[in-house]
């Protein structure tokens, strides 16, 4: 629990469609000095995967929770609930515990602004933010949020954006010129943070 306050929960899909959101996610986090969180980077077979969720949200201060997968895209298939099930585990972690719990703060995405109201009216009255399936916005957004949240000074959304950039022209020399894998694409997410852990240790050196 030594990181609790610094420490984000990240719920969110794994897609290839939803990559390039999660990893700008995962920067803006790193470039505001807080530990981005995800379920990828806890790799014990005999633990199950709910007991690996349930275990990152207790260690987390903050939760964001990305809710776009829940409707499904193509005829008869089903809905992907994992999201809006591990929301309900943070929330219920935040508002059932008491302290240090009971500070958690919880930051919720989607597509668009208002669609999840069809599907959890639930959260009817909760500020629901849009990321419009684009990594810049969402790079704004999780900013903006924490800017409203925390009494440090952060890089405008635009700054960050424009590193993140410069880091992927870096992955690009690492992963492919020196590392010689023949696609970032088919890069696990894992490794891709790893490298931005090396970025961040570098720049502040």
């Amino acid at each position: 629990m030594d990181d609790f306050n610094k420490n984000v929960f990240v719920n969110c899909p794994f897609d290839e469609d939803y990559r390039e959101i999660l990893l700008a996610i995962v920067f803006t986090l790193k470039s505001m000095d807080l530990h981005p969180r995800l379920s990828l980077e806890r790799v014990d077979s005999a633990e199950t995967r709910i007991d690996k969720i349930v275990g990152l949200i207790r260690e987390s201060k903050y939760g964001i929770h990305d809710i776009s997968r829940m409707v499904a895209k193509n005829h008869n298939e089903t809905f992907r609930m994992n999201m809006p099930f591990e929301l309900g585990i943070d929330y219920g972690c935040q508002k059932l515990n008491g302290e240090p719990w009971s500070s958690k703060q919880i930051l919720i995405l989607d597509t668009e602004r208002f669609r999840f109201q069809k599907a959890i009216s639930d959260l009817s009255g909760c500020d629901i933010k849009s990321h419009n399936d684009d990594g810049f916005i969402a790079t704004k957004v999780v900013r903006n949020w924490f800017n409203a949240l925390l009494s440090i000074r952060i890089p405008s959304g635009n700054n960050i954006w424009q590193k993140y950039n410069d880091f992927q022209a870096y992955l690009y020399d690492e992963l492919i010129e020196n590392d010689g894998h023949t696609d970032v694409e088919e890069v696990e997410i894992i490794e891709i943070i790893q490298h931005m852990n090396f970025w961040f240790e570098a720049k502040a050196s």
